[in-house]
């Protein structure tokens, strides 16, 4: 899968072997879906940054605030015990627990 940015939006590149075309959405909506499409890289990448032009000029005219892609806030389900050993571990280093899933989080994607 690739990425696509265009105006703090981030979305998805992917391409259909099956249909030979290429398609996406945008990521970290919770309330919007919006979807783009084309049959080369170029057409995919035009249509999404058409697409969250649409999608922010429609928001305009109807009053309503754009959702944001990514809120940074998430909610993390993981069992009893590895939450309390995190907890421990961030207390150890005198951190919050919420630094303490940061600083993991950032580690795991850099």
């Amino acid at each position: 899968m690739g990425i696509l940015r265009y105006k703090g939006y981030t979305g998805s590149a992917e391409y259909s072997e099956e249909d030979n075309y290429f398609v996406g959405h945008v990521l970290g909506l919770r309330r919007d879906g919006i979807l783009y499409e084309g049959n080369s890289v170029e057409a995919l990448k035009k249509d999404f940054e058409e697409a969250i032009d649409y999608y922010l000029e429609d928001c305009k005219e109807r009053g309503v605030e754009p959702e944001k892609s990514f809120s940074g806030k998430i909610v993390v389900r993981m069992p009893r015990l590895l939450h309390s050993q995190a907890a421990e571990k961030a207390a150890a280093q005198g951190i919050s627990l919420n630094e303490f899933i940061n600083r993991a989080i950032k580690n795991a994607v850099l």
